[in-house]
């Protein structure tokens, strides 16, 4: 796979964790500079981060009440034990859209009328709140290869978007350079929290494990992309405009 990808090796590799920050900033990067170019498809005012503060997604509209429940639970212990933490997760890449003034909304068409009692709730309108909002629409776990103890971290957090949202669930996605499809099954297979799992050379892969002539390899790489759980990372920005 890596001699498909055209770059030569490193000579002198990084540590494991600092490889894993290193990918999840160049994922951003490749996100942010490609989902700029597709404006057209899926506009707004768009937030792409991966240095997440210790509030986490309690920073965003759907999520703003886990800060409370939090505080509430370093008061009261007996509470905090029967209801467990981890709320404030802190996904690896968040992407937001930040909410907009009642003068862009009426841009192109006198929709709103601000001495009206209407859309008065929407996080979409400035308006609504005292200060401007940022809307989660993406929450991306990456993972610069694949253990079964990184799977489920990846998998915990994305039940915990889906449970306590107040509001529509982001995007929930993994990002992974992990070669060996039988360990990308263990993020990949099966449905219910992450939307999709991502490749960052899917097609070197494919090309990689037909090569090798190792069937279990090429049977679960086939099942995983033909069954619509493994795509390539060029495939994430245009899912994220849907």
């Amino acid at each position: 796979m890596a001699e498909r990808m055209g770059h030569p090796t490193c000579t002198n590799p990084k540590s494991g964790q600092t490889a894993g920050n290193l990918f999840s900033q160049y994922t951003l990067e490749f996100l942010e500079a490609a989902f700029r170019r597709m404006e057209h498809l899926r506009p707004g005012n768009w937030l792409f981060s991966a240095t997440q503060a210790a509030t986490g997604i309690s920073a965003f509209d759907q999520y703003e009440h886990l800060a409370d429940l939090s505080r509430l639970l370093v008061k009261h212990k007996k509470l905090s034990a029967a209801l467990g933490g981890d709320y404030l997760i802190t996904p690896d890449i968040v992407v937001a859209r930040r909410s907009i003034s009642d003068a862009e909304i009426n841009a192109r068409n006198h929709l709103i009328e601000p001495s009206e009692k209407i859309s008065q709730y929407t996080p979409l309108r400035t308006a609504n709140f005292d200060s401007p909002r940022a809307i989660l629409h993406a929450g991306i776990s990456c993972k610069w290869t694949m253990r079964s103890d990184r799977s489920q971290n990846t998998r915990t957090e994305a039940l915990n978007l889906i449970r306590n949202r107040k509001g529509q669930v982001p995007h929930i996605v993994a990002v992974t350079l992990e070669p060996m499809p039988t360990r990308l099954a263990s993020i990949a297979m099966g449905t219910g929290d992450v939307d999709c799992t991502y490749h960052g050379a899917l097609y070197e892969l494919r090309e990689a494990v037909d090569k090798s002539g190792n069937s279990d390899q090429a049977e679960m790489l086939d099942t995983l992309i033909s069954g619509r759980r493994l795509r390539d990372i060029s495939d994430l920005p245009f899912d994220l405009a849907i």
